[in-house]
């Protein structure tokens, strides 16, 4: 299973601030994506550096990301939704620029409609436009056979347009909702947010069985096999998130999902990015988590195939010696409970009768008489 691991941003281990030198720190790190945040405006004069940062992408295979701004009102009135707009444009010609893989977009509130059809089709219709307009930016360099600057123009795909799950109540994106835009728009794909899912749960990603719902759900409604991912913990509250925190003091655990990718999820071609606090140290943790989850399972499958061996050599059905495997465990707890007993239990030290003299024979304060005092 392809699983690419990386960070929202330059990493704050990074001595420079540039995304050149981030992804420098990221190759050290072992992990291979990131995601370039552009909550904001982007600026010309960063142009440059993502140019840099696109180039050494396509040399060193780092998949490069872009979330577009974190405010907008596409299901707003025709001047909210233009504003809006305007702001994606940046994140799209700089998405070109960095060879960015995914473009990340927010809806924003329902504004005047309710949640149902009425707003999935208005927001497929954007988006439709948004995917129009990716295309058309990466068309016109296409035209030109000696474009050199930008190679990747020539040898990928114009970047894939992300619709993002929120996390809250008011705001369009539920996982439902995304599915049914996505399934109705090529050219886009649902940003799977773990922490917005949890907390517009009101907590409900808790077990690997969760995961695995969730992952059915996205397969059956709709399908493939690539998915872009944002982990992080959250502070939620009333079915709303409030901020993300770091996965070690969330009730959202990353070990559950770890556990499903090592044991299910042979069939994902996977990005997970970091949105924590901590960046690339919790992207760290999620590598090493579910490396243990691939230990755990290597594990489990050499003890079955042993038994299984066993079992043949024994002339015995697995279910057999399954059962003597469990009254050895049993039998090994049982001594191992009896020789901890015998540990921990205290012994009572016998009194040494003691020669009283005369002076003592009426009445003695002896302290090791002391001793044999049990209370």
């Amino acid at each position: 299973m392809p699983l690419r691991l990386g960070p929202a941003g330059v990493p704050l281990s990074c001595k420079g601030r540039t995304i050149v030198e981030g992804m420098d720190d990221i190759t050290v790190l072992g992990l291979d994506a990131m995601e370039i945040q552009t909550v904001r405006t982007v600026q010309p004069k960063h142009f440059d550096q993502y140019w840099q940062a696109g180039i050494l992408s396509w040399d060193s295979d780092i998949e490069m990301n872009m979330h577009g701004p974190y405010y907008a009102e596409l299901l707003g009135n025709r001047r909210e939704r233009n504003r809006s707009l305007l702001k994606m444009e940046s994140s799209m010609q700089a998405g070109k620029i960095l060879n960015a893989r995914h473009l990340t977009f927010h809806v924003g509130p329902y504004g005047e409609y309710d949640p149902g059809s009425a707003a999935n089709e208005q927001v497929a219709n954007v988006f439709s436009g948004v995917v129009d307009r990716v295309r058309s930016i990466w068309g016109d360099a296409q035209e030109e056979l000696d474009y050199a600057a930008f190679p990747w123009i020539h040898e990928s795909e114009p970047s894939l347009v992300g619709i993002e799950t929120s996390g809250r109540q008011e705001l369009w994106g539920t996982i439902e909702e995304v599915l049914e835009v996505c399934n109705h728009v090529d050219g886009t794909v649902p940003v799977i947010n773990m922490a917005h899912i949890h907390a517009r749960g009101h907590g409900k990603m808790k077990t690997s069985e969760d995961y695995a719902e969730l992952f059915d759900l996205v397969r059956e409604s709709y399908g493939g096999k690539k998915f872009y991912c944002h982990f992080a913990g959250v502070e939620h509250r009333m079915g709303n998130a409030l901020h993300y925190t770091q996965i070690k003091k969330s009730d959202l655990k990353f070990e559950p999902f770890a556990e499903y990718l090592a044991e299910e999820g042979d069939w994902l071609d996977i990005t997970i990015i970091s949105d924590s606090p901590l960046l690339e140290h919790d992207a760290m943790y999620m590598m090493q988590h579910y490396d243990k989850a691939r230990q755990r399972l290597l594990e489990i499958r050499a003890r079955d195939e042993r038994r299984l061996k066993l079992a043949r050599e024994a002339g015995m059905s697995s279910d057999e010696l399954a059962e003597l495997e469990r009254q050895a465990a049993e039998a090994r707890e049982k001594s191992e409970n009896e020789e901890k007993e015998k540990i921990e239990k205290p012994v009572a030290k016998k009194a040494t009768p003691k020669k009283k003299t005369s002076s003592e024979s009426m009445m003695s304060f002896d302290e090791d008489e002391d001793d044999d005092d049990l209370f």
